[in-house]
Order: C-alpha cells, then sequence, then structure tokens
C-alpha cells in the first residue's frame, strides 16, 4: 500500500448492522476450529500486563490461511473510566492479510467481543447443555448479559430470566431486552437467588482483583449449564467439584498460563475437543456443566473473518 491509501475502519454501528446471527457467528468459529485441526489456523495465548492500579490489558493472535488473515484484538479494561463516562472496556481489532502483511481493515472491539463471547458460549451450550432449558440467570446485567440473552433466546425455548447486578440502569435495561423478547423478567437480591433454579446460568462480572467470590456451584440445581465469562472471579474455586463436566477455551494457553481459571483435575477438555467428539458435552441429563473460558483468540478471528465477508472488504486472498 501506499500512505495515502486509506485502511477501513468497521464501527460498532456498521458492524451491529451487518445481520449477523447467532447461527453465523457458531458456524465460523467451528471453521476456524476445524482448520486449527487441520493446521491451517493458529492462534498464541493471551498476552497480559497489569500495572497493579486496577487496568487490565489484554493483546490476543490468530491467524488463518483461508481467508488469508491476521487478527490482532487489544483490550483496555480502566475502572476510572466511569468517573469519564466512557465504558470501562475498550478496544480494536486490526487484521492485515496473513500471506502478504498488507492491512485490511480495523474493527471495533467492543463490539467483536460482544457478540464473540456469547458466540464461543453458544458452540459449547449447543452440545453441554439440556435442549429444553426455560430459565436462564444472569449474575452480572451488563453487555455479555445482554449479548448472551439474545443468543440463548435464539437457541433454547426460554421463558423466564433471572437477573442479579449492581447497576440499576442495566439491570433494567436487560429485564426490557427479557420482555422485548416475550420473556418473564425476575429482579433478584443475590446471585444465589438468582441461579438457584436456573437451567441456564451466566456470569460475566466486570473483572476486580479484590473481589471476593460469592457463587457457589453446589447450590446449583441438577441439569445446568453455565457458561462462565468472567475469569470465574465471582466463583468459589473449590465449589467447581460440583460440575460434572467442565470445558474450557483453549488447554494449550491454559497450560502456557501460569494462573489457572480452573484446577487441571476438574477440566474435561477444549472447545476444540467438544466440536470434535473427543468428549461428550452431556452425559447424563442431570449433570451440571459449565464452560468455563478466558476468551479464544479464534473466537476474534471468526467474528472478524465473518464481519469482513458480510461487509465485502477484500484484501484477504492469498497471492
Amino acid at each position: 500500500m501506499t500512505a495515502n491509501d486509506d485502511i477501513p475502519y468497521l464501527s460498532e454501528e456498521t458492524l451491529a448492522g451487518l445481520g449477523i446471527t447467532t447461527q453465523d457467528v457458531i458456524e465460523s468459529i467451528e471453521t476456524m476450529i476445524a482448520g486449527c485441526e487441520e493446521g491451517s489456523v493458529w492462534s498464541a495465548p493471551k498476552a497480559v500486563i497489569q500495572p497493579g492500579d486496577g487496568r487490565y490489558m489484554m493483546a490476543a493472535l490468530a491467524a488463518s490461511d483461508i481467508p488469508a488473515l491476521l487478527a490482532v484484538k487489544m483490550v483496555m479494561l480502566n475502572p476510572r473510566n466511569s468517573d469519564r463516562q466512557l465504558p470501562q472496556i475498550n478496544g480494536l481489532v486490526t487484521v492485515i492479510n496473513s500471506d502478504t502483511g498488507l492491512p485490511v481493515a480495523i474493527l471495533d472491539g467492543n463490539w467483536i467481543t460482544a457478540v464473540r463471547t456469547p458466540g464461543l458460549s453458544a458452540v459449547a451450550a449447543s452440545r453441554m447443555a439440556r435442549k429444553d432449558s426455560s430459565v436462564v440467570a444472569f449474575v452480572g446485567s451488563g453487555v455479555q448479559a445482554h449479548s448472551h440473552l439474545t443468543a440463548f433466546a435464539e437457541m433454547f425455548p426460554l421463558e423466564k430470566v433471572r437477573v442479579f447486578g449492581r447497576g440499576q440502569a442495566n439491570i433494567d435495561s436487560l429485564c426490557e431486552l427479557a420482555e422485548s423478547l416475550s420473556l418473564s423478567p425476575s429482579r433478584c437480591a443475590s446471585g444465589e437467588e438468582a441461579v438457584r433454579p436456573a437451567d441456564l446460568v451466566v456470569t460475566s462480572v466486570t473483572y476486580s482483583a479484590e473481589m471476593v467470590p460469592f457463587l457457589d456451584a453446589r447450590n446449583l440445581k441438577p441439569g445446568v449449564f453455565a457458561a462462565i465469562t468472567d475469569l470465574a472471579a465471582p466463583w468459589i474455586k473449590d465449589s467447581f467439584s460440583a460440575f460434572d463436566q467442565i470445558t474450557i477455551d483453549d488447554l494449550a494457553q491454559e497450560e502456557a498460563l501460569p494462573k489457572k481459571l480452573v484446577a487441571p483435575q476438574y477440566v474435561s477438555g477444549d472447545l476444540s475437543g467438544l466440536v470434535f467428539g473427543k468428549f461428550r458435552g452431556r452425559n447424563k441429563p442431570d449433570d451440571r456443566n459449565a464452560f468455563i473460558f478466558r476468551g479464544h483468540a479464534l473466537g476474534d478471528l471468526a467474528l472478524s473473518a465473518l464481519a469482513l465477508q458480510k461487509s465485502g472488504i477484500g484484501g484477504t486472498e492469498p497471492t
């Protein structure tokens, strides 16, 4: 490229207008997982910087040969952003051609994270949750709660939504979304009250190093599926023995990181193993199952590739 060439930027508004469905996201993620098994898609463990002042800085990298894309997502979490009237979490995805190295596009990272995370949950839930799940509980009522509700409402015969969160505006917004989907919302006084009767549980509490765990997996009903998107920060780790099966997003990434999300003896396998049938997602109707994940770079790549395809942006063919 030359210095005068413009790099396309896909804003949150543009990405939201592409009409991408939950099924689109599931299929794109599973395609990337298949490519990883075949040796044409690759990802690296997350890189994280925590300066010790509450900030959390992260970068994730994944690449594919078909389409020829290399995506890097950079995310910053800063609790002080609330005082600046900004979202606590912001980020970008930069995409270059994985053959030529030339730039392809820049995408809004907040939208990519908001949509790819429930996409990963949906891939796991399609194999680990009961098909007749009708009650979903949310601990945390922000962006991820909203996007998970939208995704799960497409997948399951939902009837009731139980909500526990901190911000009243977010709680009200999530309940309004539930009503717009013809579901019955309930505001709960505690996390335990929210999750006890639920068939599906989603936790998306904003990460904080000072958080005291308050959710106990032993209080979950038989047959439950939990999508744990928040580094398992609100969960009592010893209680994970109550799950019959736990899937994580990537065994190689988890092995490379010093602080484990889950004690290794509780882990059945990762998302790739689940998709390729290396273990069963659900063995018995009453099993308690969980997907506990950091966020997989393949998910960011999959959604970026899907968004570029839907928007008609070229520059991804190998030469």
